[in-house]
């Protein structure tokens, strides 16, 4: 199984700006479980602790690393991500890694 972990941290916007964004986001990218081969599950974080940092995360299982090659460019996942993410993002961060069964 591979993990798919991203930060993003929102662009300047009003408090309901921000809060509709980040439903946008949260709905849409959650809306793909199910949808898109080889994606077993994903969420999307948005109650953090701190202020400070990223606005979201997203945590995603795929299962394998060809599976989440195939999401990148998935034309569900890309429409998501050009309509819902993108436009608001003024960082991301990414980290992909191999789970491993000890």
């Amino acid at each position: 199984m591979v993990k798919h972990i991203i930060m993003w941290k929102l662009q300047e916007m009003t408090p309901v700006e921000r809060e509709v964004v980040i439903r946008g986001i949260k709905e849409n990218l959650e809306a793909l479980n199910g949808k898109i081969p080889g994606l077993l599950s994903l969420k999307v974080e948005t109650d953090r602790i701190k202020a400070d940092g990223p606005d979201l995360l997203l945590d995603s299982t795929f299962e394998d690393a060809q599976a989440l090659a195939a999401y990148a460019v998935h034309p569900l996942h890309t429409a998501a991500a050009d309509t819902f993410v993108r436009p608001f993002t003024a960082m991301r961060t990414c980290f992909d890694y191999t789970v491993r069964e000890d």
